[in-house]
């Protein structure tokens, strides 16, 4: 059971631990020009888009979940089926979000309170990537297939296709042309459909004996439809609670300073490349959970769980510990700016605590994706961010301020952990 888990984890850590790589790149490139409001922009943008693309993320997890247990099953049509209807709804979510786009971007920038001068240059960002829109979705149906099928491999070789072409792209905008955070949106936008144009390219090349059973009319069949659908609102609605969430941890920073601001952003990527990480363990907890389940068999869906569980516990404690000790020179990485590295040493105690008290809220994401129980996840989210992390946040912000969101947000990650815990038996076939 170890080496399944870590046949399908470890590609999925690499292709995770990239996408923070990259953005911690960027956050570099940023960091090291004139002004701290590139760095804003970038961090005011990229909530928007992850309030975007995350919401969506039910197109990856969703795909997972229900390709794994076809998987299971030996069904090879309905995986394909699982696939199709994937794809053909991140388009349809695409062309909507282009057409609204100008809508979207003005209610984020409301909703986040940046300056204006960061709205301008957030704006100017957001104008070029949101034309990715449709690449990006496909990519997360296409990865979700291939993870729910048990390979891990080719989508780590997709993540490292896209986040390399990504950085090449940054550094030729921003090194030769000179481009500032606009730069950085056409990098992403260009490789994003790099990445998909390749992922449907080895699909067709991989499988093209299997596509001449597809049809449309087993597509949108009802009961598959409603069965697809009522999963995935339940994550589309856990998914929104949760950019929700982060969105307000941006925007309580905003509101203090544009300082703490810049200050939390920087921190926040210790968050990011953490969660990356312990998210390929989740990745394998939806690939197996799924195919066991799939296949009816409870003993070792207990043995994945367990050992799953033992392993994020194993990651959580060094993370603990470099991230409390060493993360003044990890900082110095992230920027050159003197007082936002010597202004965030007070909160990196919180910042220590985040791998060991968010881990078992990612695995247990994993196995409830793969047992496609998301209404427990929308469950859980909804308690633990609108009945503790945004309320305690208000209690605390007077007396401790920036110590107090941290508070808040850390409360939040464990009362996830916990909850998804206890509800383990109720939901999951063991």
């Amino acid at each position: 059971m170890r080496k399944e888990i870590l046949r399908l984890a470890i590609p999925n850590i690499i292709s995770n631990i990239s996408v923070p790589l990259l953005g911690i790149v960027d956050l570099a490139l940023m960091g090291h020009l004139e002004s701290e409001l590139y760095i804003n922009a970038i961090a005011i943008g990229g909530v928007i888009f992850s309030f975007i693309y995350l919401s969506f993320g039910f197109l990856r997890m969703g795909t997972t979940g229900f390709t794994a247990q076809a998987y299971g099953q030996n069904n090879e049509k309905e995986s394909l089926l699982i696939f199709s209807r994937s794809l053909f709804l991140a388009f349809a979510i695409a062309a909507l979000l282009i057409l609204f786009k100008d809508l979207i971007l003005y209610l984020g920038l409301q909703l986040l309170n940046s300056s204006v001068e960061v709205s301008i240059y957030a704006s100017q960002y957001y104008n070029i990537r949101i034309f990715a829109a449709p690449a990006t979705l496909g990519l997360y149906a296409i990865a979700g297939w291939f993870i729910g099928r048990q390979d891990t491999k080719t989508p780590l070789f997709l993540a490292l296709l896209v986040n390399l072409a990504n950085l090449s792209f940054n550094l030729i905008f921003i090194k030769l042309f000179h481009l500032k955070s606009d730069g950085v949106a056409w990098g992403t936008l260009l490789a994003q459909y790099l990445g998909f144009s390749t992922g449907i390219f080895l699909i067709f090349y991989q499988h093209r004996a299997k596509i001449s059973a597809w049809n449309w009319r087993e597509m949108l069949q009802k009961k598959a439809l409603k069965a697809y659908f009522d999963v995935n609102l339940d994550i589309f609605i856990r998914t929104l609670i949760l950019i929700a969430s982060l969105s307000f941890f941006t925007s309580a920073s905003a509101r203090i300073s544009d300082k703490v601001l810049a200050i939390n952003t920087l921190l926040f990527q210790f968050f990011l490349f953490f969660s990356y990480f312990i998210d390929g363990f989740a990745n394998a907890a939806e690939a197996l959970v799924g195919k066991y389940i799939g296949n009816r068999n409870p003993e070792i869906v207990r043995k994945v769980i367990k050992q799953l569980l033992l392993w994020g516990a194993y990651i959580s404690i060094p993370f603990s510990l470099v991230f409390f000790f060493f993360g003044r020179n990890i900082m110095f990485i992230l920027t050159d700016i003197p007082h936002l590295i010597s202004d965030s040493q007070p909160y990196f105690i919180w910042v220590g605590l985040i791998p060991i008290l968010s881990f078992a809220a990612f695995i247990y994401d994993g196995i409830y994706i793969g047992a496609t129980q998301a209404k427990a996840m929308r469950n859980s989210m909804f308690i633990a961010s609108l009945i503790v992390y945004i309320p305690l946040f208000y209690l605390l912000r007077a007396p401790l301020g920036n110590h107090g969101l941290w508070i808040a947000f850390l409360a939040f990650l464990a009362t996830r952990a916990i909850l998804l815990s206890v509800w383990t038996k109720r939901y999951i076939l063991i």
